[in-house]
């Protein structure tokens, strides 16, 4: 990632739509209201041949002692570290702002290449007026554009483009797994996120709904090199009253659907709720390798050796026999007990999900097995399985050869299932048989 563009300016100047336009995505969630978009939020893009990486940020305020205006201008200037130019956008309509006087005034001491970009310049009476920026004392034309169309975006491009002597790959993150960390509100996923970085990627706070944009942070640990997605709080549809959040966990659902192993975590001081079911039921659908991370655990007073079976037992109570496939781990991000085991579990979950087992091994396993117990027979005709072979498909599943797979009935699939994960380890893994015939 050696080209790096970041999109940075006051708040509300249209920088996410920007950022939206040059990914070709709508990553970023747009909003009129202020301070949406708080944390650093990564795409890619092209134009000319060239691969470039493009951030987007929160809006930079001075002077305020908001909590969250505060942890925004940090991440704003992590950016600004990152990056290999800035665009600085201000905005036509309202033309030139003490708040862009003293971003400027910032800008001027990271020595590097910094575009204006006036954005909403909808019509040649703003696009005249926008020479004012000129005023901010930077070294840099001032770029008119018109974001929400793509107006003028293409000059400066091209003019962007000419900064970078080599192109970057295309999309670095293709092919990498993708772990995405789910639950509800305030349960502990950013802290969680910041301490295995060991550094505030995302913004936390006590307040539910600090996370909005699903956050996606390349990571290399033991070995391994996967993407860690932090996610806003998925709460039940009847709770969400803001248009804000709505997006935010559509975001949620949408990495769940990208993600090839899901963390679900759950506050242990509030216990597993319905909510936590909906998002592993959701997780289950989509096939994906799932883990509970239980969170929090600290917080638990009067625990004893039997504490931790008797919150499984419960959670696996209400889980039920399809989903007892799940692995628990009981973890204290603030306290960080556990929470590079939990990463462990999570990258098993993903080689269990990837794993090809050989023919030959299923069925000297599972042959054995079928003729001890073999299908019920079903009006007089006996069924007899010849054979067992993996299907190539991105999760785990089987095709089982019989003579007559029409009359194979659901507690023998479930026994067989059982089976295939007692020779295998598909921990955390939802598998699939088929019956055909032979």
């Amino acid at each position: 990632m050696s080209n790096i563009v970041a999109i940075a300016g006051r708040p509300n100047v249209g920088k996410s739509t920007l950022f939206n336009r040059l990914v070709e995505q709508k990553k970023a969630i747009m909003d009129d209201e202020s301070g949406v978009t708080r944390d650093r939020h990564y795409g890619f893009s092209q134009w000319n041949g060239k691969h470039f990486t493009v951030i987007d940020t929160g809006g930079y305020v001075t002077g305020s002692d908001d909590i969250f205006e505060e942890r925004i201008r940090d991440q704003v200037k992590l950016a600004l570290d990152e990056a290999s130019v800035v665009l600085f956008m201000v905005d036509c309509h309202d033309g030139l702002t003490d708040m862009d006087k003293d971003f400027a005034n910032i800008l001027r001491e990271i020595k590097k290449p910094v575009f204006i970009v006036a954005n909403k310049a909808d019509n040649p009476d703003l696009e005249m007026q926008s020479a004012e920026f000129y005023g901010l004392g930077l070294e840099s034309n001032v770029y008119t554009i018109a974001s929400t169309s793509g107006s003028g975006t293409g000059d400066l491009l091209d003019d962007v483009v000419n900064q970078f002597e080599e192109s970057d790959d295309e999309n670095p993150e293709e092919g990498i797994p993708r772990i995405s960390i789910l639950g509800r509100p305030n349960a502990g996923k950013s802290s969680f996120l910041n301490a295995l970085l060991g550094k505030d990627r995302t913004i936390v706070t006590d307040i539910a709904g600090t996370t909005r944009d699903s956050i996606n942070t390349r990571y290399k640990l033991f070995g391994k090199d996967f993407i860690l997605t932090d996610t806003a709080g998925i709460r039940k549809k009847t709770k969400v009253k803001e248009d804000i959040e709505f997006y935010s966990v559509l975001r949620a659902i949408q990495s769940l659907q990208d993600s090839d192993v899901c963390i679900v975590m759950i506050d242990a001081s509030r216990g597993f709720e319905s909510q936590d079911m909906s998002i592993i039921s959701l997780a289950h659908k989509y096939k994906k390798g799932i883990m509970i991370m239980v969170n929090k655990w600290d917080l638990i007073e009067n625990k004893d050796s039997k504490t931790t079976e008797k919150f499984k037992k419960e959670i696996y109570e209400k889980l039920g026999n399809p989903l007892s496939y799940i692995p628990i781990i009981f973890t204290s991000v603030m306290t960080k007990q556990r929470i590079f085991q939990a990463i462990e579990l999570a990258i098993e979950v993903n080689d269990n999900r990837t794993r090809r087992i050989p023919t030959s091994e299923i069925n000297d396993a599972m042959l054995p097995e079928i003729e001890k117990y073999p299908p019920p027979a079903l009006k007089g005709k006996y069924i007899k399985i010849k054979y067992i072979t993996q299907l190539p498909t991105r999760t785990p599943s089987f095709a089982f050869f019989c003579n007559l797979p029409q009359y194979i009935k659901e507690p023998y699939e479930r026994f067989l299932m059982n089976k295939l994960r007692g020779y295998f380890n598909f921990q955390g893994v939802p598998i699939k048989i088929y019956f055909r015939k032979k």
